[in-house]
């Protein structure tokens, strides 16, 4: 009984111990391929190449109608659909309005499952931009309400 007791206990030590170690892995990836409102206000002042992409959902883009000017409106199913609509080659930035920036971290999980390593997160989106009273402009360009997304 004692034997049995102590191998489960030890299975799910175990079991912690690995989920634990790849949160961790996880986290370090998200740093590694995230961007603060800052650094990409800066990047977009001194005139560097770098796309952004509002991948919010149709929804949040009623709700919400402005966006980061220079920014091109993605919908986050035509992006996981075909990611070839991000260029591999260039620097490129998706943000979106979601708690925790999901769908953006959902984009850029499948983007670096597809070696699409010059993607990057807005880490906050939209709201964090704003909060740092950086610029917007409204978007007026017609989109589609897919209830899919």
């Amino acid at each position: 009984m004692t034997i049995t007791l102590i191998a489960i206990i030890a299975f799910l030590l175990l079991i912690f111990f690995l989920f634990w170690l790849k949160s961790r892995r996880d986290r370090l990836v998200l740093e590694q391929h995230s961007i603060t409102p800052e650094a990409l206000y800066a990047l977009v002042s001194s005139n560097q190449e770098v796309l952004i992409y509002d991948v919010r959902q149709p929804l949040d883009m009623l709700a919400d109608s402005e966006i980061i000017p220079g920014a091109k409106r993605l919908a986050p199913k035509e992006v996981i659909e075909n990611p070839s609509l991000v260029p591999k080659e260039k620097d490129a930035v998706v943000y979106c309005t979601c708690p925790s920036d999901e769908t953006a971290r959902h984009i850029l999980h499948r983007a670096l499952a597809l070696h699409f390593l010059r993607v990057r997160f807005l880490r906050g989106g939209l709201a964090a931009w704003k909060a740092k009273g950086y610029p917007v402009e409204p978007y007026n360009k017609p989109f589609r309400l897919d209830p899919g997304t």
